[in-house]
Order: structure tokens, then C-alpha cells, then sequence
């Protein structure tokens, strides 16, 4: 009879009685999967291209690591990919540059599920369930618009932006599809706000309950928004000035 294979991590199961004379190198092999899945960290290449992670039967492959440092300068958005089913906890960290003129993202999902984008320069926990990739936890990430070059970014969940209007006003808007508790925090880079406003785009959702954009005009402002439900939308968390 021909061994099984574990979900998850792809581990060789043999069947009782079978695999005579080859125990020691299958659980020497299986071991090493475990041991890739607990500790196992990997510098990842996103750059150029679009990532598509294994999980190979029987054997160690990419997408057993625990650890991903994701690299690269982006050249458009990208994804990397989880095979459906498996059901993993990994942590990514973000140290590419996502582009100059235009800041693109990265986003981690499953082959045929949803995903979660991950905020520029942020380490994040993630899980998939087999079907979708899940946000666990995360640090803020922190991403510097300068207006001269960027005078548009929509913002993804535990984002801290840094907005520099002195060139010219910015418009920045909310992520497409919060869940309670999703957070992004707006920061007057340069202190000119004043002068050259910073809107913030509610993105379809309410805004303390309102219907309009948010405008941005206090120089040295720093302010978080947190979303509560689809009738309160995005409240303040914090607003100093």
C-alpha cells in the first residue's frame, strides 16, 4: 500500500507494515519538514515577479518556511501565493521599495482565495485556513508620501502614512474593505497641511457616520482612524494637531 501525505506540510505517512528497511531516512525527512515549519526562514526575491510558494510531497520546499523576508524592488503590484488547502501560520517581513512615482502592493494570498495586503515596511503574522490568507498580527507599517512625486495612495489596514504636502495636496484613500478594528494612521510630514491639504477618501464607507471626504488642514496634525461597523464607518481613535 503506498504512504499517505499529511495536509499541511506534506509528511510522509506510512502505511503499518510497509517501507521495510526505509523508516529511518523517511522520519529523518519528515523531521526536517518540521523542523522548517517551526524555524525555518527564508529571504524571498518579489521584485521582478510574482511568487507562487510549494509545498512539495515527502520533501522540504519553499513554502514550509515559517519566516519570509520578502526583497526586491516592485515593478508592479505583487502577489505571492499559498497552495490551496494547507492550513499554515507564517510571518512575513516587508523590506522592499515599492516604487517611486507610484507605490505598489503586495499582497499575500491563497492560490484561488482572498488575502490580505500587507502595509508597507510592516512584519506581519498571517494564517491561511486552507481556504483564505488571514491577517493575525501586525506591526504598523510606515510608508512616506512626498507630494511632489505622489499625490495619491489608498492605504491598506495598519498602515501609518507620512504625508509630506509641501509640493502639492495629497489624497489618500481608506482600504476598500475594513473589518472592526482595522486602522490607519495619517501624519503631517512637513507640517503643511495648512497649506496644502491632506483628504483623506472614506472609500464608499461612512466616516464618523458622515457621507463626505475628510480634509486634512491642521498643520502638524497626526490622526487614527479606526473602523467600527458599516454604520459608524471610520471613527477617531486619536487627533491631535
Amino acid at each position: 500500500m503506498a504512504s499517505g501525505t499529511s495536509t499541511d506540510l506534506k509528511l510522509e505517512l506510512v502505511t503499518t507494515g510497509e517501507k521495510a528497511g526505509l523508516w529511518g531516512s523517511i522520519t529523518n525527512t519528515n523531521l526536517q519538514i518540521l523542523e522548517q515549519a517551526v524555524s525555518g526562514y527564508l529571504s524571498l526575491a518579489v521584485g521582478g515577479t510574482d511568487v507562487a510558494l510549494s509545498l512539495a510531497n515527502y520533501a522540504t520546499s519553499n513554502g514550509k518556511n515559517l519566516y519570509f523576508k520578502l526583497t526586491g524592488t516592485l515593478t508592479a503590484n505583487r502577489t505571492v501565493t499559498i497552495p490551496d488547502g494547507a492550513e499554515r501560520v507564517m510571518i512575513f517581513e516587508d523590506t522592499t521599495t515599492r516604487g517611486s512615482s507610484t507605490l505598489y502592493t503586495l499582497t499575500i494570498k491563497t492560490v484561488s482565495g482572498s488575502g490580505i495586503a500587507l502595509p508597507v515596511g510592516s512584519t506581519s503574522l498571517v494564517y491561511s485556513d486552507g481556504t483564505n490568507v488571514n491577517s493575525g498580527l501586525s506591526n504598523e507599517g510606515s510608508v512616506t508620501l512626498d507630494s511632489g512625486t505622489i499625490t495619491a495612495y489608498t492605504a491598506v489596514d495598519k498602515d501609518q502614512v507620512l504625508a509630506n504636502t509641501t509640493a502639492n495636496p495629497i489624497t489618500i484613500t481608506l482600504p476598500a474593505a475594513p473589518v472592526t478594528g482595522s486602522q490607519v494612521t495619517f501624519i503631517d510630514a512637513r507640517g503643511t497641511w495648512g497649506s496644502n491639504n491632506c483628504i483623506i477618501n472614506r472609500n464608499s464607507k461612512p466616516i464618523n457616520s458622515g457621507t463626505s471626504n475628510l480634509t486634512l488642514n491642521t498643520n502638524g496634525q497626526a490622526i487614527t482612524l479606526v473602523y467600527i461597523d458599516s454604520t459608524r464607518g471610520w471613527a477617531y481613535k486619536s487627533n491631535t494637531a
